[in-house]
């Protein structure tokens, strides 16, 4: 089975298992196929986190293909300039792009076909186009003001000088080169050669700083992932700089409210959520940073802790917690898939926000993100901007273990949003017992900057009433439109397949 937000992508997917493919392969090319289809949302000019369990070892490793800064900035870099705060998007918010490495090294460490073949079904979507689905033209048609600043992006994503329509073929020769170049000479095109050379002097020609030394001192990091008890299911995410870290805390402190005695979405379960989802943001949002930084990781996963924490949430009454930053934008893909050998794959990619930096490479189709602006300037904080430092990072895959064997694996995605949605699924599967549609297309909240509050249509108003008397500071205009993000979810089940796919997105899941 696999599942993500496209269904072309989801396709690709299954082609590579029925051809004898396993996960892996058909991870890594789903994710190349969605660089092609979903270009606001992720490309090989972003990052790439991943959480592969490999069956017949009964191993499960965690994967950071994030970037690193440049080396030549920092704060006093960009003081010099003038700026006070990491830049949005533009030059000076491009990290190294680390994607196309990590991918690289999931073939090459545990696949079984070629990267020339993981490829192919993006090459030709990239040279013969797709249709743009609805939801991914109405993604596309919101950025056409920051792809307008850039005349590259121009050119190469608003064909004769508007997003495409629903159902309008879009093509990317030039990426279709770009990839045909990679699949030739290797990623090392771009970390060691033509492309690296391109991307720098296109980024470097706008005022960045980034070097051919930063793409080809490039590397991506297997690493251990973190993991919490919650009510009996071993719930897995990857440690910082993901923010994994903020849905463990949040689902330790709701473990000692008895979720299952309340009414799903009822005005008492909300609030409690809220609660210690607000509380995990704040806690993620001052510690979590490079991991070089060391973030004390167990003490904040300790159930001492949660306890702490947990006695400072009134059952009555919100708190002022003040999160830093929980924007309502922020684009990404994920994609889920199991084999008939019972590998499992959480796989997450992105640009960041829509059309990453906004900045393309001329003649290449890539576009870079704007992964950097997850750093902070402020002085002594873990996350501060540094050269060679990974940011703060949105994207995380998660995986739920039930006696040492996955029982789910599952993503959200929408930035800040993507913790707080698997936060509420995980409850939705495991206290409500859920199946994984049910468990994605149910009403959520989300938590906004500042500890307000956006609450989905589907959700009583009665309950937003209460909720408001309760002080949770309610954002009616946030309440509206696509701000609660995209899951999709595979569920293990004695052998058979379950799987869900939101219809906040085009996607689908598919199984044989």
């Amino acid at each position: 089975m696999a599942a993500s937000s496209q269904p072309l992508a989801v396709e690709a997917a299954i082609n590579i298992l029925r051809s004898g493919g396993n996960a892996i392969d058909a991870a890594v090319t789903a994710t190349l196929v969605l660089a092609v289809i979903e270009p606001m949302s992720t490309g090989l000019g972003g990052d790439c986190f991943s959480l592969i369990y490999l069956n017949q070892e009964k191993r499960l490793l965690g994967l950071n293909a994030s970037g690193r800064a440049p080396d030549a900035i920092s704060v006093e870099a960009l003081h010099k300039r003038g700026i006070e705060e990491m830049p949005l998007e533009g030059p000076l918010s491009i990290t190294v792009p680390g994607m196309l490495d990590g991918l690289v090294q999931c073939l090459a460490r545990y696949g079984t076909i070629s990267l020339q073949d993981a490829l192919k079904p993006a090459i030709e979507f990239a040279e013969s186009g797709f249709p743009v689905p609805e939801i991914t033209s109405q993604m596309w048609q919101r950025s056409v003001d920051k792809l307008q600043r850039n005349s590259e992006s121009a050119h190469v994503f608003l064909p004769e000088g508007s997003a495409p329509q629903p159902g309008q073929v879009f093509r990317n020769a030039d990426l279709a080169r770009t990839l045909k170049t990679i699949a030739g000479e290797g990623h090392n095109a771009l970390y060691n050669g033509s492309l690296g050379e391109k991307i720098v002097n296109a980024v470097c020609a706008l005022g960045g700083l980034i070097s051919l030394t930063d793409l080809s001192e490039h590397t991506s990091d297997w690493v251990e992932p973190i993991r919490t008890i919650y009510r009996g299911y071993e719930v897995i995410e990857l440690p910082p700089n993901n923010q994994g870290l903020t849905t463990l805390i949040a689902l330790n402190i709701v473990e000692g409210y008895p979720l299952r005695e309340l009414t799903h979405n009822s005005t008492q379960y909300l609030h409690n959520l809220i609660e210690a989802m607000k509380t995990a943001l704040y806690e993620a949002q001052a510690n979590i940073s490079d991991p070089q930084m060391l973030s004390p990781v167990a003490r904040l996963l300790s159930r001492e802790y949660a306890a702490e924490l947990r006695a400072q949430i009134s059952s009555s009454r919100a708190r002022t917690v003040g999160s830093r930053s929980a924007e309502l934008s922020g684009d990404t893909v994920y994609v889920a898939v199991v084999d008939e050998a019972q590998n499992v794959v959480s796989m997450i990619s992105s640009l960041f926000k829509a059309f990453g930096s906004g900045v393309t490479i001329p003649g290449t189709g890539l576009l870079l993100q704007n992964r950097g602006s997850g750093f902070v300037l402020e002085p002594n904080h873990p996350n501060l901007l540094g050269p060679g430092k990974r940011p703060f990072h949105t994207i995380m895959p998660g995986m739920i273990m039930r006696d040492n064997q996955p029982w789910a694996c599952l993503g959200v995605v929408g930035g800040m949003m993507q913790a707080q949605g698997q936060l509420q699924i995980i409850c939705n599967l495991i206290d409500f017992g859920m199946d994984p549609q049910s468990a994605v297309e149910a009403p959520r909240f989300r938590v906004l900057e500042e500890d307000r509050l956006a609450i989905e249509e589907g959700i009583e108003d009665q309950v937003r009433a209460e909720l408001a008397s309760l002080g949770h500071n309610l954002d009616p205009a946030a309440s509206q439109g696509d701000h609660f993000g995209g899951a999709q979810v595979i569920q293990v089940l004695e052998g058979t397949l379950f799987g869900g796919s939101d219809p906040r997105k085009d996607g689908c899941a598919l199984g044989y």
